[in-house]
């Protein structure tokens, strides 16, 4: 695997070198930001998991390195975490299912508590903000979503779930929220000033939804699940279309697209990170059919008595090839090949014909992949000047300059640091 520059940012910016300790527990989430008025200065909004209960803003100081600014104690272990860069405004989600809300001073160096949000019954999972509308959206472990005014504090509206709701992206213009779940669903809701309604459920994932990314430019909804595959869905192609991507060896942490580049990073629980190039077109994996026999060489599969007895033959196990999705036995699926075009970076099953159709050129990677060094279990990109941030299980946040690798640079867009 390739790896990530930890270079010197250029001008008076530095990338942290090494690591940044946050406590003696993992961090559970965090967010990078930048102050719009001074490039230089970066910020880094952690809260360490559980027992801690702290709310700690790490301030790039003019030595280049990172100290905290803001420590702050919490009655109750943080969970999920909301930051609004225009307004400094953060939403802290806890255990205990509440949401503080508290303003950051124009300095980073004091936050003030404004409201506590009673959004849910159990652990919040995830948090995001309207300014337009003045809603905290939110989701939990109580198997709902909730909206609330942050004019008044007041519950709006609550939908649940069968399962504990994972993860959520919400689209500020239609009032559309995705919601992901523990059962590998994902829900898209209208939401309304005191109700909403279901518009659709998306099923695709085979493990539970631990990450999803919404494009509003090009109308697309990315999914990362337990299962170690990224999901593509065209929303906005109105004809169910869906893109598998899968190069991960454990569950996908964390992932955002970046729409200028038409770039999908994502990171994993083993501390893989990837790069997916979607500016290209990529092609559908098919569904996997079904049959009793082999669709290549007739020969019954186990659950098939009658072939079995008819042909005095023992039967075989089914199993699929990934390029066609034909149910297909053994002999007829000795071959493995990685196939990019449809998403499968690594190598997989295919049927021997399959096989003989992909050419070397076929098997060109369309993704980068770099190691973490570090078991992640969240990350936050300041896409505007190729920045990411990642919290893991060994207590550290790092801090990455992506340019090298997502083709970040001033011809394409970014701004200068």
């Amino acid at each position: 695997m390739g790896k990530l520059n930890l270079n010197s940012y250029k001008e008076d910016t530095v990338v942290w070198r090494g690591s940044l300790k946050v406590s003696s527990r993992p961090v559970i989430t965090l967010t990078l930001s930048s102050d719009a008025r001074d490039d230089a200065h970066t910020t880094v909004f952690s809260s360490p998991f559980p027992q801690h209960r702290t709310i700690r803003v790490w301030l790039k100081r003019d030595s280049g390195q990172y100290w905290p600014s803001i420590y702050h104690t919490m009655s109750s272990p943080c969970s999920a975490m909301a930051y609004h860069h225009d307004s400094r405004r953060i939403f802290v989600g806890q255990d205990n299912g509440a949401i503080m809300e508290f303003h950051i001073s124009e300095d980073f160096n004091k936050m003030n508590f404004v409201k506590t949000y009673p959004a849910h019954q159990n652990r919040v999972s995830a948090i995001t903000f309207c300014l337009t509308s003045e809603w905290v959206i939110s989701t939990g472990h109580d198997k709902c979503i909730s909206w609330m005014c942050t004019r008044s504090g007041s519950m709006l509206g609550r939908h649940y779930f069968t399962s504990w709701a994972s993860c959520l992206q919400y689209d500020y213009e239609t009032r559309y929220a995705f919601v992901g779940d523990y059962s590998g669903q994902i829900t898209l809701l209208k939401l309304e000033q005191n109700t909403c309604s279901i518009i659709t459920t998306l099923k695709g994932h085979e493990g539970s939804i631990t990450s999803l990314w919404w494009d509003p430019v090009q109308r697309l909804l990315f999914s990362g699940a337990s299962d170690h595959s990224i999901i593509m869905w065209d929303i906005g192609g109105r004809k169910g279309r869906t893109l598998l991507l899968q190069g991960h060896h454990d569950k996908v942490q964390a992932i955002c697209y970046i729409q200028l580049t038409r770039q999908l990073v994502s990171c994993s629980a083993d501390g893989g990170i990837a790069v997916w190039n979607m500016d290209i077109s990529r092609e559908e994996a098919p569904q996997w059919l079904e049959s009793d026999s082999c669709q290549k060489c007739e020969q019954p599969f186990f659950w098939n008595i009658k072939q079995m007895w008819d042909t005095k033959t023992l039967g075989l196990r089914q199993h699929h090839c990934r390029k066609c999705g034909q149910a297909v036995c053994g002999k007829c699926s000795t071959k493995r090949s990685s196939y990019p075009i449809m998403g499968f970076e690594f190598q997989v099953r295919v049927c021997d014909s399959c096989f003989e159709s992909i050419k070397d050129e076929d098997r060109t990677s369309l993704a980068t992949f770099h190691e973490g060094k570090h078991n992640i279990s969240h990350m936050s990109m300041d896409i505007s000047r190729g920045l990411m941030v990642t919290c893991g299980s060994d207590r550290i946040v790092k801090i990455w300059d992506m340019t090298p690798v997502v083709g970040c640079s001033l011809a394409t867009g970014f701004s200068s640091r």
